[in-house]
């Protein structure tokens, strides 16, 4: 047998043919360009998102480890406005249609947790469910003529719908104990479910949170969550391209309302007894709003950031400046929204891709 000469196995002794090269480089482009579009993927995005929602979640559970009674309480009502200001998001920021009669669904889904378990005994965790489908099933009789109005004639119209629900509760007599309040059985034989305590609710509210948000991203990442945004562009233009935009909008709205009456449900069962005035405030839309417009409307992770950055700095300012909390927070909303009107989210994303990250030249590219 003849020798082989190591020489030839090192450095060939021709050039390589052209179409080898070419084949090489080829694949050399090739992997690169698939690196290149998985980095820039949708699917990417998507993992890395509900990566970092899963990270933050771990982190609230461990977070309750470390709170004292009081700081507990605070967490949880920040969990609570979580879930609010993104189920408001899904008819208010993705489909562009502000409901300022959000409460309504809210206080339906309270006094139905609380009308059941007072009258019926039912357990709490039968009611959550049930006070979700009615105020979802609500929304959807409602919305489909209402969502028919735009801009301010659907947000009066929404507004009018929860002022209503808000009367019938003051004048339900034996059934909903009227402006007298109704309480919701907790202890001794006629309690369903024993009152979970402050640990157990802040549990409760931060799965509820954690599920709006998780619902937001599914809807946000999907055909559903186009059409939404696609309603929020041009709704005419969006019909014209085979969107039923009716059925979306109000599909949306029952969702949303669905969410925000398990929310309501949650918070009359934590707050034992519930009032009209209490669960019917129109000031609940009206932070729903604020921290959705602060954080980053039609975002997953925009509600999230405004309801924690408006509660806490509530908790904090009334903490800290007693007599004029109000007034400081109120002023430092109005400079938040003019600095980043398209919101907190939006500001940061827009930023990390065009380098700009001028909170002045942000305003003079809004024309503010």
């Amino acid at each position: 047998m003849a020798a082989v000469k190591t020489d030839a196995l090192i450095e060939p002794t021709e050039p390589m043919p052209p179409v080898e090269q070419a084949g090489q480089a080829g694949a050399a482009t090739g992997v690169a360009g698939r690196l290149a579009a998985y980095r820039d993927s949708p699917l990417r995005s998507r993992a890395l998102g509900w990566g970092i929602g899963l990270a933050v979640l771990l982190g609230a559970v461990v977070l309750q480890t470390q709170l004292y009674t009081g700081q507990v309480r605070t967490v949880t009502t920040i969990f609570m406005f979580i879930g609010l200001a993104a189920a408001w998001n899904l008819i208010g920021g993705y489909a562009g249609y502000a409901c300022f009669g959000q409460v309504g669904f809210f206080g339906l889904g309270g006094y139905t947790a609380a009308v059941l378990m007072f009258h019926l005994k039912w357990s709490f965790w039968v009611c959550l469910p049930i006070a979700a489908v009615i105020s979802g099933l609500f929304a959807a009789l409602v919305g489909w003529p209402l969502l028919r109005l735009r801009g301010h004639y659907f947000a009066v119209a929404t507004l009018g719908v929860s002022q209503g629900l808000r009367e019938i509760v003051t004048n339900g007599g034996d059934l909903t104990q009227g402006g007298t309040g109704i309480t919701v059985p907790t202890v001794g034989a006629d309690a369903a479910t024993p009152w979970l305590g402050n640990d157990g609710f802040y549990v409760l509210f931060m799965l509820l949170a954690a599920t709006v948000v998780a619902v937001g991203g599914l809807v946000g990442s999907g055909k559903f969550g186009y059409a939404l945004r696609a309603i929020h562009q041009d709704e005419d233009a969006a019909a014209s391209v085979g969107i039923n935009t009716t059925s979306a909008k109000t599909a949306a709205f029952a969702i949303s309302a669905a969410l925000t009456g398990a929310i309501g449900a949650a918070y009359a069962f934590q707050q034992v007894t519930i009032y009209p005035e209490r669960l019917f405030d129109v000031n609940i839309t009206v932070l729903m709003v604020v921290m959705v417009v602060l954080g980053g409307s039609g975002t997953v992770v925009g509600p999230f950031i405004g309801a924690v950055a408006v509660a806490y700095g509530q908790e904090w300012l009334r903490a800290n400046v007693t007599d004029s909390h109000e007034i400081v927070l109120g002023a430092l909303i109005i400079l938040a929204v003019i600095l980043m009107p398209q919101g907190i989210a939006n500001y940061a994303r827009d930023a990390a891709v065009t380098r700009r990250f001028s909170l002045l030249d942000n305003v003079r590219r809004y024309r503010l």
